[in-house]
């Protein structure tokens, strides 16, 4: 419409007012500062005035107010639209990331640990990250990178050698099986930092060889044994969250490369008492070791293969690597060396750092045997949801529901969040059904799903035009957002915008459900219409939350 005027569209600034000044606004302080000195108020009434007396049937009105013209769409517009959404089954999916190729690398546990919080974390941010890439039309392959070789497994296998009689049976549960390797690290890892003679340090130092060189028979088999455990229980973990990797890369595999690299490359790097390093503080960065003294390659020079490693099996677009935002500063190194020795992977490679999740008890340490595990605060979660007032339908909570209810107050708790943030994690707020949490959208939506379910067979024409109350129109402007808000957050890697706007869309949709008469209406072209509505909001409340990983129970 701007081309009604003496203005191109180029020339303003398009918002989304947050007010009541119509559903979008384009700001005339922007074009003056471009093209004139004249006030941005002149300029706005300008372009309202000459607009509004030329306005078709999309806008109800065209005003302007404190310099900016704000448009206001007509119901007529609503109503219109909202029949291509009732057609339109692949509604909010777009064709941004079509034919491209994004792998999504995240949760990266390490053998003989636990998976702990930290790794509920990675993995909800990056499953959804990766979900949007394919809501976008991209072709998506989701990696896992674990660390199954270092210096951790040596201080494990250390202090399992150390008391060879807690060993578990083959035919015990892998639950206790890891608690013995998490407990098993935390003790060599205490021996190994503690260790005022040297000792220990020495020994377990030189069991982080034998694993490399695989020359020590009891000690392969014990590395072995622990590490399928440890894959083992990972798969558990992981098809709990509903989480199916395509590719799984392995720090044993990655090292050998990694190594390599950093010899074929010593233009980029230099010796330095033994070790190979990256002198960062030449482009502004901090300095790492690529390879040790005793010449085995560090996690970076393991990165640096493992990333050489991905652009060679897949022609990929785009790599995104998810982790937490402590190792910010190493990716910053990473990412420079990528560039100077594989320079096609490091201009395509974006790490996304996210915070870290803790309890009220604060933050935990491996190292320090205070892990707190996934497996415990899925079950905790569960036992407070089981405890909960009589909104909840315990006769409903079977296992699986349970279980998805508490997986989904988790995953919520950390998608509504900026992924840089850290969160502390609240009991009470998770398991609200009255408040913005997983909880409250899984229950809206079988609430919504209840009353289709009781839906009267009828046979009138869907007639939109029924759809009047400010409230049904304001519903239809949301829904009309939905394949922005999936496009902006997958083009900005940040889940919190898909979650901000579910919990809107439930605000609604529970208004809706309190203030309107739906299924009693004896209006049949109105009820018709109104259980379109109702169908809308479910399909989309439906598709948000899969996109975001959470499950949707028909009954809560």
């Amino acid at each position: 419409m701007l081309a009604e005027t003496d203005w191109a569209v180029s020339d303003f600034q398009i918002e989304r007012p947050k007010n009541n000044y119509g559903d979008y606004a384009v700001n005339g302080a922007f074009a003056a500062a471009i093209k004139t000195s004249r006030p941005a108020e002149e300029i706005a009434a300008e372009v309202a005035n000459k607009l509004d007396a030329k306005r078709g049937k999309e806008f109800e009105k065209i005003e302007s107010k404190g310099g900016y013209v704000n448009f206001f769409l007509s119901p007529v517009y609503l109503q219109n639209t909202f029949g291509q959404i009732v057609s339109d089954q692949d509604f909010g999916l777009n064709r941004t990331w079509g034919d491209k190729l994004v792998m999504v690398e995240y949760t990266d546990p390490n053998p003989f640990k636990l998976f702990h919080i930290g790794h509920l974390m990675s993995n909800a941010i990056g499953e959804t990250i990766a979900r949007l890439f394919e809501a976008s039309g991209a072709k998506v392959i989701k990696a896992n990178y674990q660390g199954d070789v270092g210096l951790h497994v040596a201080m494990a296998i250390w202090a399992i050698l150390e008391d060879k009689n807690k060993v578990p049976e083959s035919s015990e549960s892998l639950v206790k099986k890891m608690n013995f390797l998490g407990e098993a690290y935390a003790t060599g890892a205490k021996s190994y930092h503690e260790d005022q003679s040297g000792e220990i340090k020495r020994k377990i130092e030189s069991m982080n060889n034998s694993i490399y060189s695989k020359e020590d028979e009891e000690i392969n088999q014990l590395y072995q044994q622990g590490r399928q455990w440890s894959l083992d229980y990972f798969e558990e973990i992981y098809k709990r969250l509903g989480t199916k990797f395509d590719h799984y890369f392995f720090e044993s595999e990655a090292s050998n490369e990694g190594k390599r690299l950093v010899a074929e490359n010593m233009r980029v790097f230099e010796e330095n008492e033994g070790a190979i390093i990256f002198r960062g503080e030449k482009y502004g960065l901090h300095t790492r070791v690529f390879v040790n003294s005793q010449g085995l390659p560090t996690y970076e020079a393991k990165e640096l293969g493992l990333n050489k490693k991905k652009f060679e099996l897949y022609p990929l677009d785009l790599s995104v690597i998810v982790t937490g935002n402590e190792i910010t500063e190493y990716f910053r190194v990473l990412t420079k060396v990528m560039s100077l020795i594989v320079p096609d992977a490091g201009a395509k490679t974006r790490h996304l750092p996210h915070g870290m999740l803790r309890l009220a008890s604060g933050k935990m340490s491996s190292r320090l045997g205070e892990v707190i595990s996934a497996d415990s605060l899925i079950e905790k979660v569960k036992s407070g949801l089981k405890e909960k007032g009589k909104r909840i339908d315990k006769e409903s909570l079977a296992e699986d529901t349970s279980e998805a209810v508490a997986i989904g107050a988790i995953k919520y708790s950390i998608l509504k969040q900026s992924p840089g943030r850290d969160i502390v994690f609240d009991f009470a707020k998770s398991l609200s059904l009255e408040g913005d949490s997983g909880p409250y959208l899984q229950y809206t939506l079988a609430r919504l799903n209840s009353i289709l379910s009781k839906k009267p067979d009828k046979t009138a024409v869907q007639k939109f035009e029924n759809l009047v109350e400010p409230l049904e129109l304001s519903t239809i402007k949301h829904l009309l957002e939905f394949p922005d808000t999936v496009a902006t957050a997958c083009q900005r890697m940040a889940p919190n915008h898909l979650a901000l706007y579910l919990f809107q869309l439930a605000n609604l949709a529970n208004s809706y459900y309190e203030k309107t008469r739906i299924l009693g209406d004896h209006n049949e072209n109105r009820l018709v219409a109104r259980l379109a509505l109702v169908e809308s909001i479910a399909r989309v409340l439906k598709r948000g939350l899969e996109i975001m990983g959470i499950k949707t129970p028909t009954k809560i």
